[in-house]
């Protein structure tokens, strides 16, 4: 299967080939072409090397993670600057790395709402936030604000350590008249954060829940991404309810998986979960990446791969077949399916910043791809039911 893209391989769908001898007779076929979208917290990433002084100068505590306000980050970023400290700066929020993602995998096009300030200076983070992201990253829907980005700053030391000092800035200034309802309705997906939903008095919150309300009314599916542990740990019944009434697609590691459901084998944690949405992707660091949902139970595919034991005996048995909703599924059956790590991984993960965000990336461009195909080549078998993907659990 080769999906929607600047490739050079030729499609197994190319609804834009012609016969050149023939182009007069024929009509041009135009594809209608699909994209999604997604709401972040816009941030940008700053990473720096410095020494004790640094930190004791800016009441920071090494090896922890502090908010600070806007005239602290200022003085802290100004500082860095004048030094020339700073070793990197890049775009970051898990929406924002995902769409980014998508848009260079699938070389089409997503729509991120969010904020971004109203005035930038060359060689600034918010400049370095508009550079570091695919141009096929709609940007053009973004609110402006009169006031900084959120700005993480990741401070290292000699000995490697890495103290985080967070400023929020405006990032959460987000209103909901900035969400396009058009564009949302005509996604193939609305991918969202846990964190959207913690911002306290800010009105990020009110507007990510106008674009699931958009969603929902067009049967958009809500992909939701659960950012860290220590979120839902406070209220896992509060997410749990949350899931069940607004999710379609679950996005998480191990750790955010056993907080939310108390299990902590990630097959039990997977299958507890499933009660409450119909698709989900949960990364689990050295192990791989596990892949749970439904399909109807006539058009279950047995796997011809090595059948895996775990908590659920033979998990992977029916991995071939197709995601579904489970209100699509007259007699719905749950799937499970696994993958390990590219070569088996690394000898040790040094760093797992942004892997979910991959993963979550790929299975968008499936969920994309199914919708691409379906509204160009409508009559074909791929269709003859209602699928969340073009492929399957273990093509995904």
């Amino acid at each position: 299967m080769k999906f929607p893209g600047q490739r050079k391989s030729k499609h197994y769908f190319p609804v834009e080939s012609r016969d050149p001898l023939t182009n007069e007779l024929n009509p041009v076929i135009s594809p209608k072409h699909t994209h999604i979208t997604g709401i972040d917290q816009t941030l940008v990433d700053i990473e720096a090397h410095v020494d004790q002084a640094f930190i004791d100068r800016h009441k920071l505590v090494k090896g922890n993670s502090l908010l600070i306000d806007d005239l602290a980050a200022q003085a802290l970023y100004q500082e860095l600057q004048d030094k020339q400290l700073i070793t990197a700066e890049f775009a970051g929020g898990t929406i924002g790395n995902t769409l980014h993602n998508y848009s260079t995998l699938a070389d089409g096009r997503s729509v991120m709402f969010g904020v971004m300030s109203q005035n930038i200076t060359i060689g600034d983070y918010a400049y370095r936030y508009l550079c570091n992201t695919s141009s096929r990253v709609d940007l053009n829907h973004l609110q402006a604000v009169d006031g900084p980005v959120g700005r993480c700053f990741t401070l290292i030391s000699d000995c490697g350590e890495r103290t985080f000092a967070i400023s929020k800035g405006h990032m959460d200034k987000l209103t909901p008249e900035f969400i396009d309802e058009k564009l949302v309705k005509t996604g193939a997906a609305l991918a969202l954060t846990a964190y959207l939903m913690r911002a306290g008095d800010d009105p990020i919150t009110q507007a990510a829940m106008q674009a699931i309300e958009y969603a929902h009314q067009a049967k958009v599916p809500v992909v939701l991404t659960l950012g860290t542990r220590f979120l839902i740990e406070d209220d896992p019944q509060w997410w749990q309810q949350f899931i069940r009434e607004h999710v379609t697609v679950l996005a998480m590691n191990e750790e955010e998986a056993e907080a939310l459901t108390g299990e902590s084998d990630v097959l039990l944690a997977c299958e507890s979960a499933l009660e409450w949405c119909d698709l989900i992707l949960c990364t689990a660091g050295s192990r791989g990446l596990f892949m749970a949902g439904y399909t109807d139970e006539s058009f279950k595919r047995t796997t011809s791969h090595t059948l895996l034991p775990g908590a659920i005996p033979e998990f992977n048995q029916y991995e071939f077949s197709r995601p579904m909703l489970k209100a699509d599924c007259q007699q719905a059956l749950k799937v499970y399916s696994h993958i390990a790590p590219f070569m088996g991984g690394p000898e040790k993960i040094t760093n797992t910043n942004g892997a979910g965000d991959g993963a979550l990336s790929a299975l968008l461009h499936d969920m994309a791809a199914n919708v691409f195909h379906r509204s160009n080549v409508e009559q074909s078998s791929k269709h003859r039911f209602e699928a969340l993907s073009y492929s399957s659990f273990a093509q995904i």
